[in-house]
């Protein structure tokens, strides 16, 4: 199971970083067999071998590729509670540390009573802060939000 989680994870990387692979899973316009030979060759020449290599070709065959994000993202999920984790999706203006990583994992540990997984991404339109999913609660300290809400109270008042 970890190294299936590790093949995700550089998947899903891989998708991040390249705005031309987010499309092509994503757009109708490809054709299966487009899909397949792309998806194909990119688990290759990634490396992404084994079951996720054969589950991505078999997700490309069927029209599927676009739904690989949410696969991912319940596949972490259900991982996480085999372990006795919870998982938290966070949402971040700037990378964070690996200190910084380390020091949320424990400040949510507290909260949550369970160990804790995160998912960072980053999203420069924050300005600052976090948001923090964490099961049905979200937490949200981002510098949008405050100068959002600043906003609308200048409004109200004036």
């Amino acid at each position: 199971m970890p190294q299936v989680e590790a093949d995700l994870g550089r998947f899903e990387n891989l998708l991040s970083s390249s705005e031309d692979l987010t499309r092509m899973i994503k757009s109708p316009v490809f054709s299966a067999d487009e899909q397949f030979k792309a998806i194909s060759a990119i688990v290759d020449k990634a490396g992404i071998t084994g079951l996720v290599g054969n589950f991505l070709k078999v997700v490309a065959k069927n029209r599927r590729l676009f739904a690989v994000p949410a696969m991912i993202k319940a596949f972490r999920r259900i991982a996480a509670e085999a372990r006795g984790e919870v998982a938290a999706e966070v949402t971040s203006a700037h990378a964070l540390t690996t200190a910084q990583e380390t020091e949320l994992k424990a400040a949510l540990k507290s909260v949550a009573g369970k160990d804790v997984s995160i998912a960072v991404t980053v999203d420069p339109s924050l300005l600052g802060g976090l948001v923090v999913k964490l099961g049905s609660r979200q937490i949200d300290t981002s510098l949008r939000t405050k100068l959002n809400s600043l906003k609308l109270a200048l409004k109200e008042v004036g």
